[in-house]
């Protein structure tokens, strides 16, 4: 089972709300976040600090688990969704899960492969996570699946990783990650025609001596 980590980060209780109060919280250098859960008797809406709440996603991933540091009052959760500013890159907003120890969660963990395939053979990846049930204590970062040696035509389904222990498939078993296929060629015709074509582009005309004037 994977080593528990668990990220300490401070924040503060949000007393202002609306655009106007989160784009001015932003530009102070602080995230608007909102935890939420079912044993929470109401959801609390807090402030962390820009860098270290992206230290976290860039260094943990969007399933980190973190214990949160609330003016005193520690809170474990987990990260369940961030808004990205699509001009800036960087994180608008956040969602985060109450969580207990001892609880499993159903999350999305990348599938990254690893080895060598076999000569002449090209990986596809066709989904990039899987879903599985995982204690909150032992969410695996990602989910590495060995294709050594694959030939043409080796396909691997969800249901064909093998997963840390403690960890269960939700996902479909037939979910396609990784496909084996053969490269595709270009036909030698059309690169000749290519390099024919870069040598014949047209040169500008000359100016005339009333035009260079």
């Amino acid at each position: 089972m994977a080593k528990p980590n668990i990220i300490k980060i401070d924040a503060r209780n949000r007393t202002e709300f609306g655009k106007g109060a989160a784009r001015r919280a932003r530009v102070a250098g602080d995230i608007p976040v909102v935890i939420y859960g079912a044993d929470l008797d109401a959801p609390k809406h807090i402030l962390v600090d820009t860098l270290d709440f992206h230290a976290v996603i860039r260094n943990h991933g969007v399933n980190a688990v973190l214990d949160v540091n609330i003016e005193g009052e520690s809170q474990l959760s987990m990260v369940k969704a961030v808004d990205q500013n699509p001009l800036t890159l960087g994180i608008d907003h956040a969602d985060l899960l109450a969580i207990h120890r001892d609880e499993k969660v159903e999350v999305e963990v990348p599938v990254v492969p690893t080895g060598e395939l076999a000569p002449g053979a090209l990986l596809m990846q066709d989904a990039e996570t899987i879903l599985v049930n995982a204690p909150v204590l032992a969410i695996p970062e990602e989910i590495e699946v060995s294709v050594e040696g694959a030939e043409v035509g080796t396909m691997v389904h969800a249901g064909d990783v093998t997963l840390p222990e403690g960890l269960v498939l939700t996902d479909d078993a037939d979910l396609l990650i990784f496909n084996i296929v053969e490269p595709e060629e270009e036909p030698a015709g059309d690169v000749d025609a290519d390099i024919e074509g870069m040598g014949e582009a047209e040169t500008p005309d000359e100016p005339t001596e009333e035009e260079a004037e």
